[in-house]
């Protein structure tokens, strides 16, 4: 099984960019850990960061030939961009979304996901923890949606 991990704009500076809300931990560190339990679970992950919304649109569309699940941590973009929304709507892949911090412990315009409708479900506020979670649910989200 294929799953395609998005990191959105800004993730690339983690461990140096608000540590007391997003960790100490750097993006690469992240990668690691989300590739270990990858291997453990016998999955194929394939894992993106990028700070620029059309290449987020780019590998959504694309995920349909090479991915049966997507994890998308649309960060900024998360509370803003319809056109993300409208591609993870268009492909019609079961999408997981995913946040290091819990958006609605913080500030009020962080509390609205555009994004949020149209994925299957919604991990925030736990760290790595929830990259690794959601890539636990994977299997069984590819599966509900194939029945």
């Amino acid at each position: 099984m294929n799953v395609l991990v998005i990191h959105g704009p800004n993730l690339n500076l983690l461990g140096v960019r608000e540590p007391k809300v997003y960790g100490s931990r750097t993006l690469e560190e992240i990668n690691a850990m989300i590739r270990q339990e990858a291997a453990a679970l016998g999955l194929e992950v394939r894992i993106l960061q990028t700070n620029h919304e059309g290449e987020i649109i780019e590998a959504i569309h694309s995920a349909v030939e090479r991915a049966e699940v997507i994890i998308i941590n649309p960060a900024g973009f998360t509370h803003t961009s319809v056109a993300i929304r409208d591609a993870l709507a268009a492909v019609r892949l079961p999408a997981i979304e995913v946040h290091l911090s819990n958006i609605f412990a913080r500030e009020q315009f962080r509390h609205s996901s555009l994004t949020a409708p149209v994925c299957a479900g919604v991990i925030t506020g736990f760290g790595v923890h929830g990259y690794l979670a959601a890539l636990r649910l994977a299997p069984t989200l590819a599966k509900l949606v194939d029945t």
